[in-house]
């Protein structure tokens, strides 16, 4: 089986699990949202599951770009993005998507999955900055503590086996595999409380 192959298989998996969970969690959302309009006032249980809800359909919108399929010319809304990071930002963990335009698909797939690489180096959160300058993508991490795995991070310039890797990792086979689609590479940069990926 082709390296090919086997990345389009892994990303129409992820397209059709993410499409048969947006529906039900949808659904737990408008049902959320009806019995606070019938009750008047939202309690603070109702209001703890509202925000779960919330987070978890922003999240399988997010994975969806992350690990599902792309198809040709196919754009993302600048404030779909926006919007979608609203939802999953945290007391500990935030951030600002820069770019004004609505970007190729193919192109912020690779972004978001540089951003679950990023946040693996981020113990106690941060701010994480998504720009596009000149068509090269920068994410930004800033935090008090940053703890890039030397490991995962030789993976990032190209790509490797899965060997060795955890399940909640495989972004860092993903992501160098998705650079090479868009003929890139991936580099990180490290500061003192900035950390820094480039492709």
């Amino acid at each position: 089986m082709t390296k090919e192959l086997t990345r389009d298989i892994a990303a129409m998996i992820g397209s059709r699990i993410c499409h048969d969970l947006i529906s039900p969690v949808g659904a737990i959302s408008n049902g959320v949202e009806l019995l606070g309009m019938s009750d008047g006032d939202t309690s603070p249980e109702l209001s703890l599951i509202a925000e779960s809800v919330d987070n978890a359909n922003a999240r399988v919108k997010f994975f969806r770009i992350a690990f599902g399929m792309a198809s040709p010319g196919q754009m993302t809304g600048r404030m779909e993005m926006v919007t979608i990071l609203k939802a999953l930002e945290t007391a500990r963990l935030k951030y600002e998507w820069q770019p004004e335009t609505d970007m190729l698909r193919d192109e912020v797939k690779l972004t978001c999955l540089m951003m679950l690489c990023i946040e693996t180096a981020m113990p106690r959160g941060g701010l994480i900055k998504i720009s596009n300058d000149n068509g090269q993508w920068t994410i930004c991490a800033r935090a008090d503590r940053l703890e890039p795995s030397p490991d995962l991070w030789a993976r990032l310039g190209a790509t490797t086996s899965i060997e060795g890797l955890k399940p909640s990792e495989v972004q860092f086979i993903l992501a160098p595999l998705q650079a090479e689609l868009l003929n890139r590479r991936i580099t990180g940069q490290t500061q003192e409380g900035v950390l820094r990926l480039i492709a």
